[in-house]
Formats: C-alpha cells, sequence, structure tokens
C-alpha cells in the first residue's frame, strides 16, 4: 500500500507540474514584451544646401615621435554654388573622412561672392600667393574654361563658363587654389568700380 500510494503522489505531482508550466506559459504569450523597444534613429536627415564640393588635394604626413610613427592627413576642399559663390578650405585629420569634413566646413565658412559678367569674369585680374601668380582674362561666350586642374575647380565651382587663366611660378596644388582665391575676390564690377571713384559707368569707360 505504501508503495502504490508513493507512485499515485509522484503521478499528482508530474500533472501538477504540467498544468503549472501550461498556464505559465499562457500568461507570458498574453503579457506584452517587457523588453524595452527599440531606440529609433534620431539623428537628423543630412538636408542639401545647394553647394557643390571637390577635393582638389590629399596628402599624407607621418610624423616620427618617440612612441613610433603617426599618421595624419591634409585634405583641402572647394566649395560652391555655380551661381557666385565659392570657398576654399585646408584642414588635417587623424582620419581621411575626418580631414574633409572639417575642410568642407571650413570653406563654407570662408565663402565670397565673386563678380560674374555674363559667363565670364568682367575684366583682366591677378591672383598672388607666395610664389604662384595666376593670371585671369575674360573670355567670349562658348569659348568655355582655359585652365589647369587645381584653377579650373576653383573656377568652375564659382559659376564661370568661359575665362581663360594663365600660371607662373609654382604649380603647387594649395599655392594655386589660394592665388586663383585671391584673384576672384579682387573683382568689381563697372557700377562698384565707378562708385568707388564717383564717376558714372560712361566716364569709368
Amino acid at each position: 500500500m505504501a508503495e502504490e500510494l508513493e507512485v499515485k503522489t509522484e503521478e499528482v505531482v508530474e500533472t501538477a507540474n504540467e498544468v503549472n508550466e501550461t498556464e505559465n506559459k499562457k500568461e507570458s504569450a498574453n503579457k506584452p514584451n517587457s523588453r524595452r523597444p527599440k531606440r529609433e534613429n534620431r539623428r537628423p536627415e543630412k538636408v542639401s544646401d545647394g553647394l557643390e564640393k571637390r577635393m582638389v588635394n590629399l596628402n599624407a604626413i607621418s610624423k616620427v615621435t618617440k612612441g613610433g610613427k603617426t599618421l595624419r592627413y591634409d585634405a583641402l576642399m572647394v566649395v560652391g554654388d555655380k551661381n557666385g559663390k565659392v570657398g576654399i578650405g585646408l584642414a588635417k585629420a587623424l582620419d581621411v573622412t575626418q580631414a574633409i569634413e572639417k575642410a568642407t566646413l571650413v570653406a563654407k565658412k570662408h565663402m565670397i561672392s565673386v563678380c560674374i559678367d555674363g559667363t565670364t569674369i568682367p575684366h583682366d585680374v591677378i591672383g598672388k600667393f607666395g610664389t604662384t601668380k595666376v593670371i585671369m582674362m575674360p573670355s567670349r561666350e562658348g569659348k568655355g574654361i582655359i585652365a589647369g586642374g587645381a584653377v579650373r575647380d576653383v573656377v568652375e565651382l564659382a559659376g564661370i563658363k568661359d575665362i581663360t587663366t594663365k600660371l607662373y611660378g609654382s604649380n603647387n596644388p594649395v599655392n594655386c587654389v589660394k592665388a586663383t582665391f585671391e584673384g576672384l575676390k579682387s573683382l568689381r564690377t563697372a557700377e562698384q568700380i565707378a562708385a568707388i571713384r564717383g564717376k558714372t559707368v560712361e566716364e569709368i569707360r
């Protein structure tokens, strides 16, 4: 009798355990998910500001220190809207992407308005920086841009479509870009020159 009672007790316990497991499964199925919901991506979307950027030069700079060699990158960027505004930026960083982003921000902060006469520049101008000299001359419509690589990038993003340029001295990309930028800064329209001199446009022409 004692053995039969023990067997029955074990069967009752097993049945109770099975019932408890079934009820627990039902409760867990009915309960809402207790896990924290995934965070939505709250990063703002990048909105285009209508500017076009172009990388003119990228250098890898290696420096030997006590702890070993450190590698940095030097990026030169030109930013413009092709409608009379252009800027240049030079920045350094430990990563190529960071160097480009920093140089782009610098270029956006130092943008200038370029005086354009139709599709060309209003008059001859000479831009100088260091040992580099860039001569820029207006051209008739349809002639196109006659310029080297670094000078062409600045002129194109400024919105000039017809121009003739000549480079003297160092052809270093940094010097070429800065010399072109200085030349474009010094451009003046006939109205601006007449106002400075206190004369009419017809008198100065």
